[in-house]
């Protein structure tokens, strides 16, 4: 085993099994009252995926009914429990609404790309004179951890304010280099995801996480081998994410605020060497748990070749504007570790592509 990934597994699972109970990180801390965070793999196993459908424009296609879809569970069709269709430009709406998730992350992007991103969120906040469409919350993700306000608000001139009083004193933050401090960053960034899953998981609905960053720490490389024991450990950790994303009904973004300064290097697409489906102990690897894989996986998107942020958000917020939830009922796992099950949703409508979770980990 590599000297490095014994102390790197005690730091990462550590926060993966307590979940929403860091007292450091009141503000994360589930609301009084609001149901509780369903644990993967419990006794119920409806899923419920929410669908995007594009054209060959990457346009929203809209009016389409249950009979139009086809639902593949490891490429068998399955039965769809329940269909609803939400379009805000035909008058439907969703309740409770979308909530839009803005992680600034400062652990793993430079002073100066927070601060290009800093103004660039702030367009987006200010629109329409501050009165956004949908409740938006912020999270400021620094050395010293996540801060983030109580509640979501439509009121995007209070959150611009908010999110000047988070930003000060970013600049005096000081990280650790090399691989230790590429393990810090991993670390802070792997517990941030944790607790806002945790959280987000007892508010009902839909929420669309966008997290601005370049991407977390891959920690490859020969300096880091897995043992037998360490490689289930590791794949346990990325059952409990995707579980967690998906039962939460989170779906992640990842915008990459170097944008064009970022294109032509081979960092913006290490992650696609990661994407396939790891079923398995035996073929998890870190890269598995990068942010960019979570937001493939999840249905969502990774945007890295654009400096233009607010349009990058609002690509990610149309989302909310039109998609269809399906419900089904998971298949039983025959170890007890978590089965993969490979999901695949199509539309009978030519030239039409629909977006959706790539799967989830079914249970005994």
């Amino acid at each position: 085993m590599g000297r490095f990934s014994r102390l790197f597994l005690v730091l990462l699972f550590l926060p993966l099994s307590v979940a929403g109970q860091n007292s450091q990180a009141p503000q994360l801390q589930p609301r009084p009252g609001g149901p509780s965070l369903p644990a993967p793999g419990g006794t119920d196993r409806q899923i419920i995926l929410d669908v995007q459908v594009t054209d060959g424009s990457g346009a929203a296609v809209r009016g389409l009914q249950q009979q139009d879809f086809t639902l593949l569970d490891d490429r068998q069709p399955k039965n769809i429990v329940s269909f609803r269709a939400v379009d805000s430009g035909a008058g439907s709406t969703v309740d409770p609404p979308v909530e839009i998730v803005l992680v600034v992350d400062a652990v793993n992007a430079s002073f100066e790309a927070v601060t290009y991103e800093r103004s660039e969120l702030k367009k987006f906040l200010l629109q329409n004179g501050g009165q956004l469409p949908l409740p938006v919350s912020l999270v400021l993700l620094t050395q010293a951890g996540a801060k983030m306000q109580n509640g979501s608000s439509r009121n995007g001139n209070a959150l611009a304010a908010l999110y000047d009083q988070y930003a000060s004193g970013l600049r005096s933050a000081v990280q650790a280099q090399g691989f230790y401090g590429d393990l810090e960053r991993f670390n802070l960034s792997i517990k941030t995801l944790t607790q806002l899953v945790a959280y987000e998981g007892t508010r009902p609905g839909r929420k669309l996480l966008i997290w601005f960053s370049p991407g977390w720490p891959m920690l490859s490389g020969s300096n880091v081998e897995l043992s037998t024991k360490d490689g289930r450990q590791l794949f346990n950790s990325i059952v409990t994410a995707t579980t967690g994303l998906r039962q939460a009904r989170i779906t992640l973004y990842s915008i990459d605020p170097l944008g064009q300064a970022d294109v032509g290097g081979n960092r913006i697409s290490d992650y696609k060497n990661f994407l396939k489906a790891v079923s398995s102990p035996s073929e998890a690897v870190f890269g598995n748990m990068s942010l960019q894989v979570l937001a493939v996986h999840s249905g969502g998107r990774v945007l890295n070749s654009t400096n233009d942020l607010a349009a990058a958000i609002a690509e990610c917020t149309a989302d909310a504007d039109t998609f269809y939830v399906l419900s089904f009922d998971a298949a039983r796992a025959d170890q007890a570790l978590g089965e993969y099950h490979a999901l695949g949703v199509t539309v009978d409508k030519p030239g039409t592509t629909a977006r959706t979770r790539s799967g989830y980990y079914a249970q005994p």
